[in-house]
């Protein structure tokens, strides 16, 4: 659990508009996944996977928020640096400007949450890609994610239930 004095810390931070850094992790952990697919939502795939990730690893997909970026979800949220300690891979789906000025996952939008289309298949292609490149346990694949992220998280599980051996919104 977080002292009270290291929140008061970090929000001083933040309202001083000083890049605080979590553990000292302020740089960009997360690196591209190149052709996953015919990514018909037009999504950018973040990765990372620990140097010593051992054969059927799990796969976490973690989905940000509107305004965020895959990196600065990992940066705040300690993702990369749980899944060195825990061994485990994770993708870090990525919204596009040209499709969202806000940076939100289209959870609204009907094309892009139904199975086999838009952006949820887009994130289907980065998962197969992902298992097959890595060497990943298909029975072991989760999913999250915060605020649109959150959203398009429920829209993942509702497509492809049969994917997924978990969910956290």
């Amino acid at each position: 659990m977080r002292k009270i004095s290291d929140t008061i810390t970090r929000l001083a931070a933040f309202r001083a508009g000083q890049g605080f850094q979590i553990n000292g992790q302020g740089r960009d952990r997360l690196s591209d996944l190149g052709d996953f697919g015919s990514n018909p939502g037009a999504l950018r795939a973040r990765i990372y996977v620990p140097d010593d990730l051992p054969e059927a690893a799990p796969l976490v997909v973690v989905l940000h928020g509107c305004t965020q970026t895959a990196a600065g979800y990992d940066h705040g949220s300690g993702w990369s640096q749980l899944a060195d300690q825990e061994s485990f891979a994770l993708l870090f789906p990525e919204q596009q400007r040209a499709n969202n000025a806000n940076l939100c996952f289209n959870w609204f939008v009907p094309g892009d949450t139904k199975r086999n289309g838009g952006e949820a298949l887009s994130i289907r292609q980065m998962i197969e890609t992902m298992v097959l490149a890595h060497g990943l346990d298909r029975g072991r694949i989760f999913i999250t994610g915060l605020s649109a992220g959150g959203a398009m998280t429920s829209a993942m599980l509702a497509c492809y239930p049969e994917i997924f051996e978990g969910g956290a919104i």
